[in-house]
């Protein structure tokens, strides 16, 4: 295992897949990738893609999810309630600026952000996949610039087209 980390393919896969973890997603998942060796805009564009993966599944399929682990114990009852609640603590902004709301829940990198807590507050707010998704991504790629600006400064963004 630690052979593949070693290689940049591997690098890739490692940032691809911590970019998919909740809480962590991209920004965390960019800095690191960009630490073990990715150029910045590598780690950008593996970050995205990997952010994104999640998202459909969580739009179409997460309040099933929700109902079938409200059944098997009373742990998974109030962890369900618990994001249920952060979802609808956050779905203020997007029922008051509605695609907009979305893009800026997602793009802003603070904690409780990002492309899971959008895709939970689409999905509890009844949000269609096709107007859900584009609006996601535009929100993990504006997120993604921040990091990366915040991180490396404009410096290393320019510097790579140098």
């Amino acid at each position: 295992m630690d052979f593949l980390l070693q290689t940049y393919a591997g690098k890739i896969l490692m940032t691809f897949f911590l970019s998919m973890v909740p809480v962590m997603e991209l920004r965390g998942a960019l800095p690191i990738g960009v630490a073990n060796g990715l150029n910045i805009w590598v780690a950008i564009f593996v970050t995205v893609i990997g952010n994104l993966v999640p998202v459909p599944f969580i739009i179409i399929f997460i309040r099933k999810i929700f109902a079938w682990l409200r059944t098997k114990s009373n742990v998974l009852n109030r962890l369900v309630t618990k994001l249920e609640q952060k979802a609808a603590k956050n779905s203020a902004l997007v029922s008051k600026y509605e695609m907009l709301g979305l893009c800026l829940l997602v793009a802003i990198p603070l904690p409780g952000t990002g492309a899971w807590t959008g895709a939970l507050v689409a999905a509890m707010l009844d949000m269609r996949l096709k107007k859900a998704f584009p609006t996601i991504t535009l929100g993990v790629i504006i997120a993604a610039v921040i990091v990366a600006f915040i991180t490396y400064g404009a410096g290393a963004l320019f510097s790579a087209f140098m």
